[in-house]
């Protein structure tokens, strides 16, 4: 599945600590676009497991993180209004 993924992390209470630990789970699994935003094909099973390894740093009283799910990209309906960025193409 395609999964666009966005998060915020409160700065207060060790926020910094806490989003540093989240950019860096989120991005091994998905492709960095944007401040907190991510991108990219992932399976239930690896979304199941980036999860799982981002509970203890989200604090549900403070922070948000939202995944919005589609099957494929094809799917997807992507503009970009200002700068676009080339991160999440990948040529060889």
């Amino acid at each position: 599945m395609y999964v666009v993924l966005v998060y915020d992390i409160a700065q207060d209470k060790n926020g910094q600590k806490r989003w540093s630990h989240v950019y860096k789970i989120c991005k091994k699994y998905l492709s960095h676009i944007q401040n907190s935003v991510f991108e990219g094909e992932i399976s239930k099973v690896q979304i199941t497991k980036m999860q799982q390894e981002l509970k203890p740093y989200i604090d549900k009283e403070l922070d948000s993180v939202i995944i919005f799910k589609s099957r494929q990209e094809r799917w997807l309906d992507k503009e970009f209004w200002g700068k676009e960025d080339d991160a999440t193409d990948f040529f060889l």
